[in-house]
């Protein structure tokens, strides 16, 4: 909870100056909000090597695979980059790249699980 209230202030904080910023230079803005976003991603990559080593144990529990694991997680990243990218595709008043990026994001998720579909195909196919 700590965590989130120190992500949350550095959050508002950084959305403040780029509000003060942007009446001047937009663009600087814009560098002042990407620039927090790395940073908060960056603090939070601890957990995600956590929550990473979670999956990993739950999938050997499961006996599932790599194979079955890694589109899930490849694909909760895509959504996780293309949120972040649209957002500030929006931010930037480029709101047709922010839809090409949306786009793109989806594209690539299904191409991600394309291997788990074809696993679930397989094994209705044997089930039939």
């Amino acid at each position: 909870m700590s965590d989130m209230i120190k992500i949350a202030a550095a959050a508002v904080a950084a959305a403040l100056c780029a509000v003060v910023v942007r009446r001047q230079s937009p663009e600087i803005a814009l560098v002042l909000g990407i620039g927090a976003c790395a940073l908060i991603v960056l603090y939070c990559s601890g957990a995600l090597t956590a929550v990473m080593e979670l999956v990993d144990k739950l999938a050997e529990a499961g006996n599932l695979s790599a194979q079955a694991v890694e589109p899930v997680i490849k694909t909760a990243g895509i959504a996780i980059v293309t949120r972040l990218a649209a957002d500030f595709c929006k931010d930037a008043q480029e709101g047709g790249l922010a839809s090409a990026v949306e786009l793109a994001g989806t594209a690539l998720a299904l191409a991600a699980a394309l291997p788990l579909m074809s696993a679930v195909l397989d094994v209705l196919t044997r089930l039939l």
